[in-house]
């Protein structure tokens, strides 16, 4: 039964046929997470998956990126005041368990920069397209921090251990054909083909057996959602320690002084 679509601040919501999308919608700032679009997306998984007039649901950001990641004065704000970084531990966590345990397919359309948690939010999707013209990383140690919200779990899943500690040791960024490559995304696709080549995807999971496909999913996930399990408190907690950093401190005034940081020798804290 199809229900009237929720409204949000910085989340659009759209429907084609049994295709519902999820827009982040901050373009002005890249899609940048500040506090409301965090609360936003949990919200709006939930309710995407509850959905009785969807079977697949595609993800995707509106303007020139899918997302930044953090923006710079949300993350000064947990700085400056640590009980906030309390609640988007607890949302972290339900955005990553409400995309592994949504039964419909998620589809990542990574139209521009995926960055960070973006990527984070892009990678946990179960079927990702990637524009050719854009790029995937998770510079979280750039800002002092963890990669504590699914990164450190999701990237070792995908290309392997090796890979996985360069790329989230460095922040380096990967070209869309290079994440294509070694396995990171599904489908790297010409910009001009993101949309008809998606949108052809989800019309065939569309037309599926959707019990199968659901339950599949749902198998699939077991392993998967263990993983997550046992490593999203730790990592969240260790997150939450490199937040109150002084190496984090010193990589938000970095930024906002248009300089490179000058980190500590011995974790910074």
């Amino acid at each position: 039964m199809e229900v009237d679509l929720p409204t949000f601040e910085h989340i659009e919501l759209a429907r084609r046929g049994r295709i519902l999308t999820l827009i982040l919608s901050r373009p002005e700032k890249l899609n940048a997470f500040n506090a409301r679009l965090h609360t936003e997306l949990v919200d709006a998984i939930a309710f995407a998956s509850n959905d009785g007039g969807s079977d697949v649901v595609v993800l995707t950001g509106a303007g020139r990126a899918f997302s930044a990641g953090g923006d710079i004065s949300w993350q000064q704000d947990a700085l400056d005041d640590p009980t906030l970084f309390e609640r988007t531990v607890r949302e972290a966590k339900q955005i990553i368990f409400g995309l592994i345990d949504c039964e419909k397919p998620t589809l990542a359309r990574i139209n521009g920069p995926a960055v960070g948690l973006g990527a984070t939010v892009a990678l946990c999707c179960d079927i990702s397209f990637i524009a050719r013209s854009t790029y995937i990383s998770d510079p979280h140690v750039s800002i002092g921090m963890v990669a504590g919200d699914g990164g450190a779990v999701i990237w070792p899943q995908l290309v392997g251990f090796a890979r996985a500690r360069e790329f989230l040791f460095t922040g380096d960024r990967l070209s869309a054909a290079d994440a294509e490559r070694i396995g990171l995304v599904n489908h790297a696709v010409d910009d001009s083909e993101l949309d008809v080549r998606i949108d052809a995807f989800a019309d065939r999971l569309a037309a599926g057996a959707q019990m199968a496909i659901r339950y599949s999913k749902v198998t699939i996930n077991v392993a998967l959602r263990g993983l997550f399990s046992a490593a999203m408190d730790v990592g969240l907690g260790y997150e939450s320690m490199t937040n109150v950093s002084a190496d984090h401190r010193e990589a938000l005034a970095a930024f906002r002084a248009k300089r490179s940081p000058r980190f500590g020798q011995s974790g910074g804290i």
